[in-house]
């Protein structure tokens, strides 16, 4: 008997087009979010504690907007079969933004933030769509394999872009130099795109309109099916349930990184960048080992075994009093963390229908965009509440926003445990049910 193999969904430069993607939106996570903007921002443009209850309710804007558009959006995606032209859309947005936050300086507090949340609602956006083009290059038994290896290689173009705007911050330094490393982010993030936009073939077909009908009707009310459609996919809900909780911790720890390493060490921007570096290469590590193991313990398993690490991880930061122990903390959180979103990715396509995946990966979006609303904004607003207080019970200004730093920390803690706990009620986990797409070996 001849033994069966399987056609691949998509040739090696599709797939390859598709990696550099991820190389290009990590240099922005990488920069942006992660080294630079974030403790710019919060230490020069503001300053102080309220620099970080400003920098929390700017992430919250950006994703709540993020949260109500995607389902629709991931619709009329599905139906039209434009997830790429919409990716392109806002990919565009992201990137001019981020080339635009060059000319923020001190004090400008509201294009500072104004700029910084069209950059994220572009960057967030972007995602939901690039993630539903995972089902289009790989088979559900390879999507494990497939996405840890796109977080891996997203995690070494974050490291390349740092360790392009790293020489010019040691050696030059100032204000100037940190806005231009915005710049240069912004042009590697396009650049990287390319492949994916000239070489990546969309595989779903446009669907015929019903007469009377248009995109965005159709949209709608294919929407509401869905909606409705979704209780059936129990463990797809629970699974978002979950979702929606740990990934609070998740956001919460990048979003504020650089911030907590300001704070509690004066860390400074040539620091940050050095620690940044350390995520990003054990990041590496992270997403390919947890990518290749969840096809062996099953996603899951996988997953709950990286959120323990990553609660861990975080819990260490109430001990933490050197720099050098923060270094690594961050080099743990960085192997951890890109466990837990790689394998999320990966558990979106596998307990999804098949011809619905810009749709979930909607929902998914809905899930992980309305806890970024929400984590970000408790932690930037308790951290400066609480340095507050103990400020009026005689601390200095420093000590008490470092106080009120770390005791925020119980609020990541706390959003990692409860949806680690919901995670276990997920007992489903799709398997690859196309084996009619087996082919007899030549």
């Amino acid at each position: 008997m001849a033994k069966k193999t399987r056609a691949p969904k998509a040739t090696r430069r599709e797939r390859w087009s598709w990696y550099m993607y991820d190389f290009g939106n990590s240099a922005y996570a990488a920069v942006v979010l992660l080294a630079v903007y974030s403790a710019y921002f919060k230490g020069q443009v503001v300053g102080g504690a309220e620099g970080s209850r400003l920098w929390g309710v700017a992430v919250g804007i950006a994703m709540l907007v993020v949260a109500v558009t995607s389902p629709f959006l991931g619709a009329i995606a599905d139906f039209s079969g434009t997830k790429k032209r919409i990716l392109f859309i806002y990919t565009s947005i992201a990137v001019s933004f981020t080339g635009l936050l060059f000319f923020v300086q001190k004090g400008d507090i509201f294009w500072g933030m104004l700029l910084f949340i069209f950059a994220e609602i572009g960057y967030r956006s972007a995602q939901v769509f690039y993630n539903a083009l995972l089902p289009e290059i790989a088979h559900l038994d390879e999507m494990g394999h497939v996405s840890g290896n796109g977080w891996a290689i997203g995690s070494l173009g974050g490291i390349v872009c740092l360790l392009l705007v790293l020489p010019l911050i040691v050696f030059v330094g100032g204000t100037f130099v940190v806005r231009l490393s915005l710049v240069i982010t912004a042009v590697f993030f396009a650049a990287s795109t390319v492949p994916l936009f000239l070489f990546l073939r969309e595989q779903s077909e446009p669907k015929k309109l019903p007469k009377g009908e248009n995109v965005f009707s159709v949209a709608v009310k294919q929407l509401g099916t869905t909606i409705k459609a979704v209780k059936n996919y129990k463990d797809f809900l629970r699974f978002i349930l979950a979702f929606l909780i740990f990934n609070d911790g998740i956001l919460m720890t990048l979003n504020f990184a650089s911030i907590i390493g300001a704070v509690l060490f004066g860390m400074t921007q040539q620091q940050l960048i050095i620690f940044m570096i350390i995520v990003q290469i054990t990041s590496v590590a992270g997403a390919y080992i947890f990518g290749n193991i969840s096809g062996r313990i099953g996603s899951k398993n996988s997953l709950i075994i990286s959120l323990i690490l990553m609660t861990f991880t975080v819990s260490l930061l109430f001990l933490v009093q050197s720099l050098t122990v923060f270094y690594i903390i961050g080099a743990l959180a960085g192997f951890a963390l890109t466990g837990v979103q790689s394998v999320s990715r990966t558990m979106v396509g596998q307990l999804s229908p098949p011809g619905q995946s810009a749709q979930f990966y909607g929902f998914f979006a809905v899930a992980g965009r309305t806890s970024s609303f929400i984590g970000p904004t408790i932690y930037g607003i308790l951290a400066a509440e609480t340095a507050k207080w103990f400020q009026a019970q005689g601390q200095t200004p420093v000590i008490a926003e470092q106080m009120g730093i770390r005791t925020s920390v119980i609020s990541i803690i706390a959003f990692l445990v409860i949806g680690t706990i919901l995670l276990l009620f997920v007992k489903k986990e799709r398997h690859d049910e196309a084996l009619e797409e087996l082919q007899p070996e030549v």
